[in-house]
This record gives C-alpha cells, structure tokens and sequence, in this order.
C-alpha cells in the first residue's frame, strides 16, 4: 500500500468516523468536509488551478436553488400556511396526505429537498395529528424527498455531486435512475394515506412556524456552497481510491455497504465512491443504496436533519419507523436490481 493509499484511507476514516463521534464536528460538517477535502485533493496531489475553479463553479447552482427558492419561501409562507390549511378540508384526509408525500418528493429536485422539507414542517405543524401519525408522516415523506430530490443536480448535494464527477448533463439522473425513483415516491405516498391516521390530536410534534430571517436563509446557502465545494475536492482527491479499490466490487455488495449512508450523510460517501469509470449499473446501484439508507436515520440525509431538528423528532423516535420501512425498500430494490440491472 502506497503513501497516497495510507493518507486517503486515514481521511476516509475521519469523515466516516467523525461526524457521527465528534459534537463539534457535526456541529460545524461543512467546513469540516471542505478541509477534509483539501487533504485529500492534495495526498492525491490533484489540487491544481482546474480543479480549484471546478470546487467553486459547482455548488453555484444548488446554493442559488436553496437561495432563491428560501426567500420565496419566506415572502409566501403566509399563503402557504392558509393554502395548505384550505386544501386539507377541502379533500379527504388520506388523499392529501399521500399528496403531500407524493408532491413533496417530486418537486424537491426543483425547489431543493431543504425547501422541501421546510414545507413539510409547516404541513405537519398545520395538520396536528397525533404524535405517532405525524412521525410517520414525516419519515416517509423523508424518504421520498431523499429520492426525489437526487432526480436533477439542484435538488441535493448527492445529485450535484453525482452529476459533476460523472461529467454528465443536467437531466442524466433522471435517465439514469427516474424509472426506479418514480415509482418508489408513488409507493411512499400510498403507504402515508393507510399508515398515518387522519385524526386531529393536540399530543403532536410542536414545532415553531416562525419565518425564517434573511441571515437564516443566507448562512444556510454559504454552508451548502462551503458543503459542495468540499465534495468536489473530496471526490477528486478518491480516485485513486476509488481505482484501487471500488472499480472491481460487485454493484449488489456496493449496494448493501452503502447502508452506511443511514448515518453518515449519503452525499459525501457519494463523492468518496463514484467515478467516471464505472459502468451505469454500479452507478445506479451506489445511488440507489445512499438514498434508500439515507432515510432510515437522522443523520443519513439533510431532509430528515432538519424535519427532526424542527419538529423536535428523537433517534429513537425515527429509528422505530425508518429503519424496518429503509430495510423492506433496501430488499425491495434489492431484487429489482438483481432482476432488471
């Protein structure tokens, strides 16, 4: 094992082990990856002037989509609150419901899943459903924001990642995955409208609705810039990583290791294991495992970190529903890759 090698590998071990360890780093994720980042471009000795402007051109369109789509948030949240309310009465409780979970995770790779999901604590705080409903409401619509959202590069990290390592165009995720996703953000809205009971409840998730400053709305932007940048360096300085190491593994044991992503976030083991070497079916089958695995936990996604964090959700809470849902959807797509490729 060469120099490069070891010093990868140990960089590897920090961002796997440390956020999920370290308060202080999960506190402050992003500029930690944006180190972590550099030490990898520079082991890998890759750290030259094109990369350094490819780190910063590629998280300009998300951080503007989360921008953009947060002070419009901001300047609606009013109407909103009454249209979602008005909507709500207007059709039967289950239909909306699966609705929400359904549109939410369609749209999300427009608005951004962190739109998507700020939309989805105001429906729940709207809603006031008893407290069981309402998490399992918001972990599957989690779910579907996760896979959703990774349909177009402006709907999360993993998908400007994805999109910017394979050299790819805009609508290539969809191509790619679209027929798999589609489908699974139907189901999770089915199994919202018979899971979740439409009773009103004062016992449910409290969560405050106040709106966001414009600082809010600005740091939040930065630290996605900040966040992206660092998986742009990241992901360049793991290619001879990902060369020695990944190139020759099975898509269905890489779609079972990428469990993982259930606690660390699946953006950055996104851009630690994809390359543009590899055929269409390890590709899928990588993105496919992120995704799915990243709702089965709090930290495996940001939709679920800030549904929780706003809603007041516990581990235990979540890990209750998302986990035996994330591993019937985990076996699901299993076969389906085992079947279609």
């Amino acid at each position: 094992m060469n120099v490069t090698i070891i010093g990868l590998t140990i960089v590897l071990i920090l961002v796997l082990l440390l956020p999920f360890t370290v308060k202080i780093v999960e506190e402050n994720l992003e500029p930690f990856l944006f180190l972590m980042g550099l030490a990898a471009a520079f082991i890998s000795q890759v750290l030259d002037r094109s990369l350094f402007f490819k780190a910063l051109e590629d998280p300009i369109h998300i951080t503007l989509a989360v921008l953009i789509a947060g002070l419009l948030f901001r300047w609606l949240q009013t109407p909103i609150e009454k249209g979602i309310l008005g909507l709500s009465r207007a059709i039967p409780s289950r239909l909306f419901i699966a609705f929400v979970v359904i549109i939410l995770g369609l749209v999300s790779s427009i608005i951004t899943a962190i739109i998507a999901a700020i939309v989805l604590v105001v429906i729940v705080s709207v809603l006031r459903l008893d407290r069981q409903s309402e998490i399992r409401l918001v972990v599957l619509a989690c779910f579907s924001i996760g896979l959703g959202s990774a349909l177009t590069p402006l709907g999360e990290p993993l998908s400007t990642i994805a999109t910017s390592k394979l050299g790819e165009d805009f609508f290539f995720l969809m191509r790619l995955i679209g027929s798999d996703v589609i489908p699974a953000v139907l189901i999770f809205g089915i199994l919202a409208a018979v899971l979740v009971k439409p009773r009103k409840d004062q016992s449910g998730l409290s969560s405050s609705l106040e709106v966001e400053s414009y600082g809010e709305i600005i740091i939040r932007a930065i630290k996605i810039y900040l966040f992206v940048m660092g998986l742009t360096l990241l992901g360049a300085g793991f290619e001879p990583f990902i060369e020695k190491y990944l190139l020759g593994v099975s898509p269905l044991l890489l779609y079972w290791i990428n469990m993982i992503s259930a606690v660390l976030d699946n953006a950055t083991l996104a851009a630690a294991e994809i390359s543009p070497l590899m055929e269409a079916p390890t590709i899928k089958a990588i993105l496919l495992g992120l995704m799915i695995s990243g709702g089965m936990l709090i930290p495996g996604n940001i939709p679920n970190i800030i549904s929780a964090g706003k809603l007041n959700i516990t581990s235990r809470e979540w890990a209750r529903f998302g986990v035996p849902v994330g591993l019937a959807a985990m076996i699901v797509y299993f076969i389906v890759i085992l079947i279609f490729g």
